[in-house]
């Protein structure tokens, strides 16, 4: 808005930027599950790294753990960061000569970096960044990314291909079944 954008501009890319978070408690709504009271607080906790260290564990009490510890410290650390940053951004004087603007992409990296091991999800990241490299020249800013999407169309079956050493365990080829799956899963709501 600062640079000449209208309002409807800010609120669509605050609305398509945060609508990353719906795929995110759906891949994480277990660790939300309770009273109403807890899924909302969780739902304040839901960020990419909250969602990420969730995702790294397969135990569902780790899960849980892992879910609100990270968002429960993310919650501390940002407001007192932007508190401080605050108080001693005037100080600093030009905050362009720290680098700080590569800290977020750094962070995000950080957070994928992990789950590039698995060769469906490393072909759809390496063809999606291809994609939105290749039409940045041509296209406005912000829609590279959007291109970016056709790498999905490359990242192959959910369980298709199974991580070294966890073969059997990966979603879709248990080798006990679907029977044995749907038996697990009716123990756990019980």
């Amino acid at each position: 808005m600062l640079s000449g954008g209208s309002a409807l501009a800010a609120v669509a890319t605050g609305l398509v930027l945060n609508a990353r978070l719906l795929p995110f408690g759906f891949a994480v709504s277990d660790v939300l599950q309770g009273p109403w009271w807890r899924r909302l607080l969780g739902a304040q906790l839901l960020t990419d790294e909250s969602a990420a260290f969730a995702l790294q564990q397969h135990d569902p009490r780790r899960r849980r753990a892992a879910f609100w510890i990270c968002g429960v410290a993310l919650f501390v650390i940002w407001n007192l960061a932007v508190l401080l940053g605050g108080l001693a951004g005037g100080l600093i004087g030009d905050t362009d000569v720290l680098g700080l603007d590569a800290a977020f992409p750094a962070v995000l990296l950080a957070l994928v970096l992990p789950s590039l091991r698995d060769r469906g999800t490393r072909t759809a990241a390496l063809t999606g960044a291809a994609a939105a490299v290749a039409v940045t020249p041509f296209v406005p800013a912000g829609l590279p990314v959007l291109f970016a999407l056709v790498g999905l169309l490359f990242a192959g079956r959910p369980g298709a291909t199974p991580h070294a050493g966890n073969a059997g365990k990966t979603a879709g080829t248990d080798p006990a079944g679907p029977e044995a799956a749907v038996s697990a899963v009716k123990q756990e709501v019980r």
